[in-house]
Order: structure tokens, then C-alpha cells, then sequence
């Protein structure tokens, strides 16, 4: 994502005034030690707003990858087609932990973290915990992938609506990957924008 414009330079501090020369009523050079202090002066006000664009921008950048409000109304009534021709319903996970995982085949960063994925689901499904990766794409890329390089959790088909349904969870960019954590209560408990690291499943299942 292109990161936010920076200013386009900083304001230098005003130099000392010139002194006029006794005798010839011309201005007379700078003695060596107002030239240093302009020196230090304007590296000070570089140094300073450079700090100060640099906080705005990763201020911007973490609200723009940072979850916005979620709204689960009609969540638990949704479906999904899967692969396979059939359909699974979000009802039917309801009551244990579930990860919701929102990928596509065309995104890295998706595609690197499912193994991880796999691994953990592996671990932890029998200990209560749902993982359902939604595949933001089209069929037949989807089956081709899981062909190649299959996933132990179930995958359904969000097509292009998984990019609106992942808004209503505050992924507000519409990004890939983005991962929701839901309670055995129906609540969300975590979201990410982004890969998904073994810290971040380690941290969400403690």
C-alpha cells in the first residue's frame, strides 16, 4: 500500500541577521560560530518534522490495518457452497471456538500461513475449536489449489462477497488474509489484518 505523503521539506529556521561591516557599509560574512549554530538549528527542525511525519504515517497505517467496528448481525445464518458441490452453514459451528480464516489463491500471504493453519486446527480440533478458511475467490482456482496442496479444515466459497462480509467484521480495506476469532459464546475475542504468525495463534489460544 502506498504509505501516506510526506511533507515536502522542512521548515529551516531563520538565520541570524547580517551584520553590516564598520567601515565599507556591506554585509560581512557569517563569523564560523552563527553559522554552525544555523547548522545545528535547521538540522534540529529537519530532525524534528521528519519525527513528526513519521508519526503521522504510522499512525495512518495502523488505523488503516487496524479492525474497525464489527456488526455479527445475521452472521450465524449464513452458508457457503464448498468445493466439494455442498454447502456448509455457519450454524453448525456454533458453540465452540471458531477461527474464521478469509484467503484466496492469489495472495502470498495467504497461501504462507495455511500450512500453519493446518497444523494448528490438527492440534486443537479436538480440544473444541472450529477453523474455517473462506476462500475470497473463484471455484475453480480453489479446487485446483487444495488439489495441489490440501488443508486438514474445511473451506467454503466466499467469492467476491467474502470481501463485503469481511467488512461487516471490520476489516474496513477489505484486505487478505483476515482471521476472526469467535467465543463458544458467538463474541468476537481476536481479529487480524494480515499473516497470521504462530505467536499470534499461541497468544489467541491462551
Amino acid at each position: 500500500m502506498t504509505p501516506p505523503s510526506q511533507p515536502g521539506g522542512a521548515p529551516e529556521a531563520s538565520p541570524p541577521a547580517a551584520a553590516l561591516h564598520p567601515e565599507a557599509g556591506q554585509q560581512a560574512p557569517l563569523s564560523a560560530a552563527p553559522r554552525a549554530a544555523a547548522a545545528r538549528s535547521r538540522r534540529w527542525a529537519m530532525g524534528a518534522v521528519a519525527v513528526v511525519a513519521a508519526a503521522a504515517g504510522a499512525g495512518l497505517a495502523l488505523r488503516r490495518y487496524s479492525p474497525g467496528q464489527a456488526d455479527l448481525t445475521g452472521f450465524w445464518e449464513r452458508s457457503f457452497p464448498t468445493p466439494d458441490g455442498g454447502t456448509l452453514a455457519l450454524s453448525s459451528l456454533r458453540g465452540q471456538r471458531l477461527l474464521l480464516n478469509f484467503w484466496a489463491t492469489w495472495c502470498p500471504p495467504c497461501v504462507e500461513e495455511l500450512p500453519m493453519l493446518s497444523a494448528f486446527y490438527n492440534q486443537n480440533k479436538s480440544n473444541g475449536w472450529h477453523l474455517l478458511g473462506l476462500a475470497v475467490d473463484k471455484p475453480g482456482p480453489v479446487s485446483q489449489f487444495l488439489a495441489r496442496a490440501p488443508v486438514s479444515f474445511p473451506v467454503a466459497l466466499a467469492g467476491m462477497e467474502g470481501v463485503e462480509f469481511s467488512r461487516s467484521l471490520g476489516n474496513e480495506a477489505g484486505a487478505l488474509p483476515f482471521s476472526v476469532l469467535l467465543g463458544a459464546d458467538g463474541k468476537i475475542r481476536q481479529r487480524k489484518i494480515g499473516q497470521l504468525h504462530e505467536a499470534d495463534l499461541a497468544a489467541w489460544k491462551a
